[in-house]
């Protein structure tokens, strides 16, 4: 019987992973229904360096394969900040209405708004590192839009949506997604 370990406990990642690479394994799941508790410092300089470093630390724990993610706003008038520190962009114990202010305050008065979601992908399979990476382009509004989402979805404006990602569905936004097209990715990877 095949197991995958998701190295997160982030209930929207579990079932969007579950979605993707169900057909894969038998059994998937998240650190907390696997009874591992594991907190990783996340100290790597690139998204690929801190999924590989979450991903072989649950390795080590488990029998089976397993999976990680790092990912983040790329905002290009900010030389790519946010970056890895997206989540932490407000400081080590700010929320989501403190970096998304920040950030709007950071572009204030500038002209080029154009960012990215990124989305790194790394799995130990088999004693492999398999990694993957999945972007999608937009830019920052310049003030937070009604809606639902977390994270930088209430002011980040999708290409293809025309709209926020706070403003899309669930379903919408999954489907153009930096993390959808991560696991896409690595579907094909696995399929190979």
């Amino acid at each position: 019987m095949s197991k995958l370990i998701i190295g997160t406990n982030n209930a929207h990642k579990v079932v969007e992973i579950k979605a993707i690479l169900g057909a894969h394994y038998d059994e998937i799941l998240s650190l907390e229904e696997a009874g591992i508790d594991l907190d990783v410092l996340e100290d790597g300089d690139t998204f690929e360096a801190n999924a590989i470093k979450k991903a072989r630390e649950a390795s080590l724990l488990t029998n089976c394969d397993t999976l990680a993610d790092d990912s983040g706003l790329c905002v290009d008038a900010l030389g790519g900040v946010p970056g890895i520190f997206s989540a932490r962009y407000a400081g080590q114990d700010a929320d989501y209405r403190d970096n998304n202010a920040k950030l709007i305050c950071e572009m204030k008065g500038i002209l080029d708004r154009s960012a990215k979601f990124v989305c790194v992908m790394a799995l130990v399979h088999s004693g492999e590192v398999i990694t993957t990476r999945g972007e999608t382009l937009g830019s920052i509004t310049e003030d937070l839009r009604v809606g639902g989402g977390f994270g930088y979805d209430p002011i980040f404006w999708s290409n293809e949506l025309r709209k926020t990602f706070g403003q899309a569905s669930a379903d919408e936004k999954n489907k153009v997604s930096h993390r959808y097209r991560a696991l896409a990715a690595l579907k094909e990877k696995l399929e190979l």
